[in-house]
């Protein structure tokens, strides 16, 4: 099991109509609007990185609103 944060850029105005979006998919086990550099952190749990690039490259980046994405897998 791998298990990542994503962190969403988004347009002005936009985060909290992203949030339902970025929480709707398949690999995200949770995901809040924050304050800072990035406007939502998603978390994720997924069987293979690959899982979670596609959820990052084909999901949320695909978003319209989504200005920028970093994908920080955890270590531990």
């Amino acid at each position: 099991m791998v298990h990542a944060f994503i962190m969403v850029k988004t347009a002005a105005g936009k985060s909290e109509g992203l949030l339902a979006d970025v929480r709707g998919l398949e690999p995200v086990v949770d995901a809040h609007i924050v304050a800072g550099t990035y406007d939502i952190i998603a978390e994720v749990d997924a069987e293979e990185v690959y899982d979670i690039l596609e959820a990052v490259s084909s999901g949320i980046q695909g978003f319209d609103g989504v200005m920028d994405t970093k994908t920080y897998i955890a270590m531990d």
